[in-house]
């Protein structure tokens, strides 16, 4: 195994446990070395600093698997997944259906699995661990023994990264559709067709909050609805009408298929642009739920996505019943942080000369990590806030 030694930045970086090491924190570059093979990392002075993947065409040069000394294989692999599943355990009594490794706030970089009822999706998101594809699918099985496992790829990642990828069933079999429960709601996932690896699992727990705030008789908009969770869980807690509203064909095919499993009455479905759709809206709503795709997936998109994030929340408070009730606004984006939203709001304050009190700050639920030591774990932040 070849030597990989860390500048001083780099070091205390590891430090603090985060496993990420960029090319300008690397003193010494191994000669000749394998995209995806492992190496141990060492301090200027021979500390040893544990092993990880080394990968020169990523802009992540290495990533940290393990800060000890240990074997890589397949009981490694077993060891980290049975963890996760400890820490997952109290979700089991709300749902059937969540996330087993959440890549490096679950210590395997690079690895994401889905479990949906007895089903797992997987990705692979790095050349290092796609490499370990067998023992992860071995010990998955081994551990879970599902009726079926479906690959999800990220080709653009995957291209990045120097490896190929094809989505396909890869254990088992996988069907078209899978009915999961969540908080007593149905909801119906295609592993094969949907986002990411199926289903927005991160929002469980928002869903659960944001309903809470939902009176008898409420009317609900619910923008860039994906499966409709938002805008459901506020049926099932007493709202007598939601409006759903998504770009995608797909999306609103989904929401309609979720609605007639839960024996949703009065909503309506639009397939329409959420920014077109709040700038012709006439009608009033009580609660608006926000959650919008990723808008700066880099640094320097940040300013575009809060602008967008502004036009959402001025023209949602505008769509309020008498410019008074409730707004959840998310952002997906580790670029996005709280004071972003904390400025959006500000500005959407003053714009509209309303008053907002916040009510309840908002993350990703538990099965996707946020680790105090890896600053990227954290990106799903949000507010619900009342506007008088």
């Amino acid at each position: 195994m070849k030597k990989v030694i860390v500048n001083k930045s780099g070091y205390e970086k590891l430090s603090y446990f985060n496993p990420w090491l960029y090319r300008n924190e690397i003193k010494k570059f191994p000669k000749n070395v394998t995209a995806g093979s492992l190496v141990e990392i060492y301090s200027e002075k021979g500390q040893s600093l544990g092993i990880g993947y080394i990968n020169p065409k990523s802009l992540i040069t290495v990533r940290v698997l393990s800060f000890e000394k240990e074997n890589i294989d397949i009981n490694f692999f077993i060891k980290k997944i049975k963890k996760a599943l400890e820490k997952r355990k109290k979700l089991e009594k709300i749902t059937d259906s969540y996330r087993i490794i959440h890549s490096e706030a679950d210590d395997i970089p690079g690895l994401i699995v889905d479990k949906y009822k007895n089903y797992l999706s997987v990705q692979f998101n790095t050349l290092g661990i796609n490499n370990f594809k067998n023992e992860i699918i071995e010990a998955l099985i081994k551990i879970l023994n599902p009726e079926g496992i479906f690959q999800k790829c990220d080709e653009k990642v995957a291209k990045i990264e120097g490896f190929e990828c094809q989505e396909k069933e890869i254990s088992g079999k996988v069907p078209e559709e899978i009915i999961i429960n969540e908080n007593n709601i149905k909801f119906l996932v295609s592993i094969k067709e949907g986002q990411k690896t199926g289903f927005f699992l991160d929002q469980r727990k928002n869903r659960k909050i944001v309903s809470n705030y939902v009176e008898k008789g409420f009317k609900v908009l619910d923008l860039f609805s994906n499966a409709g969770g938002f805008g459901i869980y506020a049926q099932k807690a007493g709202a007598s009408e939601v409006d759903f509203v998504d770009i995608s064909k797909q999306a609103c095919e989904s929401i309609e298929k979720n609605c007639k499993l839960n024996n949703i009455k009065n909503y309506n479905i639009y397939n329409e642009d959420a920014f077109d759709f709040l700038n012709k809206n006439q009608k009033k709503y009580n609660l608006i739920v926000i959650d919008p795709p990723p808008f700066a997936k880099t640094k320097k998109e940040k300013e575009g996505a809060v602008k967008g994030l502004q036009y959402l929340v001025i023209n949602s408070i505008k769509a309020l019943e008498n410019e008074e009730g409730y707004i959840a606004v998310f952002s997906c984006s580790h670029h996005i942080s709280f004071e972003e939203l904390n400025r959006v709001l500000l500005f959407s304050s003053f714009k509209t000369k309303k008053k907002i009190t916040v009510l309840e700050h908002m993350y990703q639920d538990i099965d996707h990590p946020i680790v105090l030591n890896i600053p990227n774990s954290l990106y799903l932040k949000g507010y619900l806030v009342k506007v008088q």
